[in-house]
């Protein structure tokens, strides 16, 4: 295997490690980031059930 200077399938691990234990800490700041992308891109929310 080679050495990569750029490992960008470690980078998102990370980036979704440290996503998920904010989101677990705080429920409510998930739900603030998906509103704000879902304006940013003027996307409506679907209705999602939760179980």
């Amino acid at each position: 295997m080679k050495d990569k200077k750029f490992d960008a399938v470690k980078m998102m691990r990370e980036i979704r490690d440290k996503l998920s234990q904010l989101y677990k800490e705080d429920p409510e700041t998930e739900e603030r980031d998906l509103e704000c992308i879902r304006s940013k891109y003027k996307v409506k929310a679907k209705n999602v059930k939760v179980h």
